[in-house]
């Protein structure tokens, strides 16, 4: 934005400010010639004092969008993104009968994981549903742990960060580093189908059974992703 005029926004916006509480000072003043009893305006008295201070906040508000078109479309984004998780969630939820509280902290984690490691959150679920149904203390036969199912022995230098093997039974841990070996196997393969397979130690196998079902499921949350994203009617 140009200097010059982020300058004279923030000018207006603080004359704006002073105009308001001026007016909310006014407001106070008027109560106190008022002729009402003393407990009434000790009642009355913070519902004043916050008057200005909602009003300052209001035109706060309008400022930001009046000066910066760009706040009003991240926040359509945000409102955008937080429908698509909520709905993510609450599916889960219901599909693997987990309570809501739980899923929520994995799919912010999925998510997170996701926009640092360069992958779709969605994959990363879909990963978590097949190989663990979102149950956060997993353990294989052949010693995979936690919701991404990770073998620690095969990954020791991405654990070295979070304290070792015993860290992948923390669900945020977990993701993170079930997140960055499943992006790293996208990149070196470049076919996302292939990489699945490599995740689950199947890369052989020709029917790519495992890819299918996570790509199924991962197509279920598509679906919901595209339905939140939708613009929402006034």
């Amino acid at each position: 934005m140009n200097t010059t005029v982020l300058t004279a926004a923030r000018a207006s916006f603080s004359a704006l400010k002073a105009s308001l509480a001026v007016i909310g000072l006014g407001a106070l003043a008027a109560a106190l010639l008022l002729p009402l009893p003393h407990e009434r305006y000790l009642k009355e008295l913070p519902a004043l004092a916050a008057l200005s201070l909602k009003d300052s906040f209001a035109a706060a508000r309008i400022t930001s969008g009046v000066t910066a078109a760009g706040t009003i479309q991240t926040s359509a984004a945000d409102d955008a993104l937080e429908r698509e998780q909520r709905a993510v969630t609450e599916y889960i939820a219901r599909r693997y009968r987990v309570a809501d509280q739980a899923v929520s902290g994995f799919v912010n984690t999925a998510y997170r994981a996701g926009a640092e490691r360069g992958a779709d959150p969605l994959l990363v679920l879909a990963v978590i549903s097949v190989e663990s149904r979102f149950n956060p203390v997993a353990e294989s036969t052949v010693g995979a742990k936690g919701l991404m199912q990770v073998i620690p022995k095969y990954h020791l230098e991405k654990l070295s960060d979070y304290g070792g093997e015993q860290a992948l039974l923390d669900p945020n841990v977990n993701i993170m580093v079930g997140t960055q070996i499943l992006r790293e196997y996208q990149r070196r393969l470049g076919d996302t189908e292939a990489a699945l397979q490599m995740y689950a130690g199947a890369f052989d196998e020709p029917a790519s059974t495992y890819a299918n079902k996570v790509l199924a499921e991962k197509a279920r949350l598509d679906a919901l992703r595209q339905k939140a994203r939708k613009p929402q009617s006034v």
